[in-house]
């Protein structure tokens, strides 16, 4: 490491916003705003390279970085005329996480690092309030007895609760029938007087002696080593490490730790705090958008203890005035806010995330990052700057994850469906979700895992929750605004979230809600138990009793404009993995130029078909096959026809049937002897029959092209019903693409056959019907050897379809289906990145892509390779498929728009790795 610590501070930085690597997010937004002449409190950042040392040591901070961080201290002195440490010119400090990509709540931050009693007093006598130095006081204690020294916040409630009742007894509330909850809106911190604070305070050190042996440290410096180091061990925390494998930050980036000096929003009526947004994260919406809190610190907005007030007059929506608001209350202050956020916007050229904190009237900002935002506010933002010409339309096409897609794709409220309002709150993160009630991420979880949708319920959500919160179809929380931890968590996963939701109380495994008028009077009290249903719809902020019907997502006009902006550069095409002719008509609709995989299986386990099914299975020689077989074929030609009709001059790819025989066979008794009556066979005769059909290994068994072998019939049967239904198509002038796919092959021989086969058939109908159509022959490559001879195979086939779903089993010996028993170790020790089944494994499945590229094009040239596996619709995996020269992917219909987008952004990326583009 050339440097260990990087200065901010009296107009001049030591970094700057293009370090984020090294600063973290935080440290260099910080110097590039200082740079910009933006009020900043100045501090400086240790690196994310320390952090790595630090691990590297075993968690111990590397030699001499304890001598830079004194030194950097000097500066802050020098800078501030204040000491750390004295009591008489007391220096504050705060201690933030800062990773390169912005991970909210998931990390740890100290407040008011560098009190004790003696400075506790200095600070009183030096701004006059002795209130506010005993909060600021009891606030570290708090903090840093949690994340340092590791006591349980819960192990402080008590302490807490009992100075509240104090306060309610001084103030004349009764407080003998209040729950936590309820006392603490009647009594809020700002209500404890200085004697309530330094009991508390002396409660507080009591409870630490208690837990740790040890007292509450009273040197600075030893509060700040301590701090630095629990920074640091926070990037390896549960909740972070949930939260880097959901959104794919690699470990190996580490934290940077921003020490800063502190400044106070709990100063008094003229001071506060807040956060905002230079656009609406939810909707996109251009807008200057955020909330704040007076006499408050910067961590009760974001824990959402408090209900904020909005920063405009307008906040609320409505029309109404709102007189609570910053625009308000310090129009001056209000207006320095307006012109920084258009000027940091401008400057970033992108939407920011501020946080800010005025001390008695005076502006400073926190932070300045690119802010998260829910996935229609991500295409209608991109969008929106491209018109204005703030960035280009290229440049809007690599600014929307195509992850968060899906999120625009979620179903809302049915305007028109039945629902009984229970309450309301601020519509935090859109879409709509029902699920049972539970009341912690624990619960959460464990009922998620058994197939249950749940609503996680709090009174607010916190960090610890992560896991919960994922689990969760939505979120609702009694307390905090649209910039709480459950609304910032809950936009970034896509989730529905209602928060500040105040007639809702949580206590005791239970929500009690009050119910109101239409004057807003309350009227009466229910509870809501565990498992009990609920509707929450994110987008309004209302909460029903029960589940209410929903309706599809309508995509917006910027949403349709950014995908044409995508397809005009994309190369890949984008086909979808579709059975029934809905399917393929949601595929066309989300913008499907074909179906590169229809899975003939899926169409057999109607309760009309399966019978039929069953019987050519069980049956005793070709003869009875073929009879059951008669039965199926005007099913599948119907099937095949409403799928052509659908996909209308795009092609479509159909397997044959690929799955082991004894899938379709029955599971019960009950099943048995109602098929054995159908077939007029003894039961026992179909059992013994089932019996012969098992095998120990049926992935590896007999399926695929292996059914064709031993029992041509099925092919033919399958190849007769889509050249009859093609036939068909076309003589009603739509023009049909119908290819034929054959699963699991592995040589030559095996295609030699079935094209054969299928070609047979074909001649046959042609000259039945007098009409021929273009049927292509392909297969899919699912088994190293298939990759390893495509150049064999090649000379029989037109098309390659990797299926990697298999091609990733047979390739790394692992079954998908026994593999989450194991694969998150894999990935948490670094053995594979990601689980291979969701993200393509490029070194090992890759490289078998393009070895069956390489060989089956020198074979056949110019021969169509596309995929059709998971990995379809996964855009790092997409990423590759663009590199190795593929030609389409297919993946669910739902996944087609984030394909659409992933392959431009892809394409885009492999424009750049070649250089600038060529100008006239």
């Amino acid at each position: 490491m050339e440097r260990s610590i990087y200065f901010f501070g009296g107009g001049q930085a030591d970094g700057d916003a293009q370090q984020k690597e090294l600063l973290g997010g935080k440290g260099a937004g910080l110097a590039e705003m200082t740079r910009l002449g933006i009020p900043v409190p100045p501090g400086f950042t240790v690196t994310t390279e320390v952090c790595n040392a630090y691990y590297a040591a075993g968690r111990a901070l590397p030699a001499g970085v304890e001598d830079e961080i004194r030194a950097a201290i000097g500066r802050l002195e020098s800078l501030l005329d204040a000491r750390f440490g004295s009591a008489e010119a007391p220096l504050l400090v705060s201690v933030r996480s800062g990773a390169r990509a912005s991970m909210p709540g998931m990390m740890d931050t100290i407040l008011n690092l560098g009190l004790n009693d003696e400075i506790a007093r200095g600070l009183a006598e030096r701004t006059g309030s002795e209130r506010f130095a005993l909060d600021a006081y009891r606030r570290f204690i708090l903090t840093y007895a949690d994340i340092v020294l590791g006591v349980p916040r819960d192990r402080f409630e008590e302490a807490l609760g009992r100075a509240r009742k104090q306060a309610a007894a001084r103030l004349g509330v009764d407080a003998t029938r209040l729950n936590a909850a309820e006392l603490e809106r009647k009594v809020p911190d700002s209500l404890l007087d200085p004697e309530s604070l330094a009991a508390l305070i002396q409660r507080q050190k009591d409870i630490v002696l208690g837990a740790t042996g040890r007292p509450f440290p009273d040197d600075p410096y030893v509060q700040l080593w301590g701090a630095i180091r629990a920074v640091f061990d926070s990037w390896k925390n549960h909740r972070a490490q949930v939260y880097r494998k959901m959104h794919d930050i690699p470990e190996a980036w580490g934290t940077a730790c921003n020490v800063q000096a502190m400044v106070f929003g709990n100063l008094g009526d003229d001071s506060g705090t807040g956060v905002a947004f230079t656009r609406d994260p939810s909707t996109g919406e251009r807008r200057f958008y955020g909330e704040w809190l007076p006499n408050a610190q910067g961590e009760d907005v974001v824990a959402g203890v408090r209900t904020p007030h909005p920063l405009s007059r307008s906040g609320t929506g409505g029309g109404v005035d709102d007189a609570r608001s910053l625009e308000a209350q310090m129009p001056d202050v209000y207006a320095e806010l307006v012109e920084v956020q258009a000027t940091l916007e401008r400057h970033f050229r992108d939407m920011q995330d501020l946080e800010f904190t005025i001390q008695q009237k005076k502006l400073f900002l926190l932070q300045c990052r690119t802010g998260k935002r829910t996935g229609r506010a991500a295409v209608r933002i991109a969008v929106e700057m491209a018109k204005e010409g703030l960035i280009s339309q290229r440049e809007a096409i690599l600014r929307v994850d195509p992850g968060s897609i899906d999120q625009l794709l979620h179903p809302s409220i049915d305007p028109s469906a039945p629902k009984k309002l229970l309450a309301r709150g601020l519509p935090a993160s859109p879409g709509a979700a029902t699920g049972q009630v539970v009341f912690s991420a624990d619960e959460a979880e464990r009922r998620a895992g058994q197939g249950k949708a749940v609503i996680l319920v709090r009174s607010e959500t916190s960090p610890e929750d992560i896991h919960g919160m994922k689990a969760a179809r939505g979120i609702l929380t009694a307390r905090g605004g649209m910039t709480s931890h459950a609304a910032v968590v809950a936009r970034g996963m896509g989730k529905s979230c209602v928060a500040g939701c105040s007639a809702i109380s949580v206590s005791q495994g239970q929500m009690a809600v009050t119910l109101y008028d239409d004057h807003g009077h309350p009227t009466d009290t229910i509870t809501v138990k565990a498992g009990d249903l609920i509707t929450l719809d994110g987008g309004t902020g209302t909460v029903y009793l029960g589940a209410v019907p929903t309706v599809p997502a309508a995509l917006s006009g910027e949403f349709e404009e950014l995908m044409v902006w995508a397809d005009a550069v994309r190369r890949l095409r984008v086909r979808s993995n579709a059975d029934t002719p809905h399917d393929a008509r949601t595929a066309r609709n989300f913008g499907a130029e074909g179906i590169g995989l229809c899975r003939t299986e899926h169409m057999f386990f109607d309760e009309e078909r399966i019978q039929a099914m069953r019987e050519m299975i069980l049956a005793d020689g070709e003869a009875g096959r073929r009879r059951a077989l008669a039965k199926l074929l005007p099913f599948q030609r119907g099937d095949f026809v409403g799928v052509f009709r659908e996909m209308a001059g795009l092609p479509v790819t159909i397997r044959l049937l690929d799955p082991p025989l004894h899938e379709f066979l029955p599971q019960d008794e009950a099943q048995l002897h109602q098929l054995s009556k159908a077939m007029g066979v003894p039961a026992q005769d179909l059992s013994r029959k089932n019996e012969e059909l098992v095998e120990y290994n049926p992935m590896l068994g007999h399926r695929g092209c292996r059914l064709a072998i031993t029992s041509p019939e099925i092919y033919e049967m399958q190849a007769r019903a889509i050249v009859e239904a093609a036939c068909e198509v076309a003589a009603a002038g739509i023009e049909v693409e119908p290819e034929i796919m054959i699963p699991l092959s592995m040589t030559r021989r095996e295609l030699a056959i079935t094209r054969a086969l299928v070609e047979g058939v074909a001649e046959k109908v042609f000259a039945e019907k007098g009409r021929r159509v273009d049927v292509r022959f392909g297969t899919m490559i699912e088994l190293p050897r298939a990759a390893l001879v495509a150049g064999e195979l090649a000379e029989e086939a037109e098309f390659f379809s990797f299926g990697t779903n298999d091609l990733t089993q047979t390739a790394l010996g692992i079954s998908r289906d026994d593999a989450g028993r194991f694969l998150g170790a894999y990935v948490e020790a670094g053995i594979f990145a990601k689980d291979p089944f969701q993200s393509l494994d490029a070194a090992g499945v890759g490289e078998l892509v393009e070895i069956g590229r390489d060989r089956g094009r020198a074979a056949r040239p110019g021969l169509k390779l596309g995929v059709c596996g998971e990995h379809g619709g996964d855009p790092s995996s997409i990423a590759f498929f663009e590199r190795a020269g593929l030609d389409y992917v297919s993946c669910s219909p739902f996944r087609v728009p984030v394909a659409r987008l992933a392959a431009a952004q892809a394409a885009l990326a492999a424009e750049s790795a070649r250089g600038p583009r060529a100008t006239d």
